[in-house]
């Protein structure tokens, strides 16, 4: 009788050692549903209008206007393209985040921000499929697109994407 409880014993030790020693698989932790007292985070302007311009859509239109000065022949430059597009749509989306304080100007302030998102991710749809006639002419799109702005909040830029 010792010997098949010693037996059975031995064969369960082994086992503790051979699980002890084998990987372990990585724990995932599974979101869990966001409670009702859970406030979602809020969205708020952190970079002041001037530095978007200047910082993100003035570079970005004119690092297009150089790569749409002619046709591009390589991938690489359609997708550079593509994100600099992007970029200045995601640009519009940052815009909407900070409308003027004053009622009357927001509705223009959104609208405005919304054409150059919209007229932005047409460029970056003809980059994509590296239609150069179309990325010239969404490109254009996005210049007339800020340029309104401009005129509707008396910003004394104008910005003219092919000189």
């Amino acid at each position: 009788m010792a010997k098949p409880f010693l037996l059975a014993l031995s064969l369960i030790a082994l086992a503790v050692a051979v699980s002890a020693q084998a990987p372990r698989q990585p724990v995932i932790e599974r979101p869990s549903a966001p409670s009702p007292d859970r406030v979602p985070p809020k969205l708020e302007a952190v970079a002041e209008t001037k530095l978007l311009m200047e910082g993100m859509a003035k570079p970005n239109i004119e690092g297009l206007a150089k790569l749409l000065k002619d046709k591009p022949t390589q991938a690489e430059s359609w997708t550079f393209a593509r994100g600099q597009a992007l970029l200045i749509a995601e640009t519009g989306n940052l815009l909407m985040l900070r409308p003027p304080k004053a009622k009357a100007a927001q509705e223009a302030w959104l609208a405005r921000s919304a054409e150059m998102r919209d007229a932005a991710s047409k460029l970056a749809k003809a980059a994509a499929a590296k239609d150069y006639l179309t990325a010239r002419a969404s490109l254009a799109n996005v210049a007339n697109a800020c340029n309104r702005c401009h005129e509707s909040f008396r910003v004394p830029t104008r910005i003219v994407p092919f000189e």
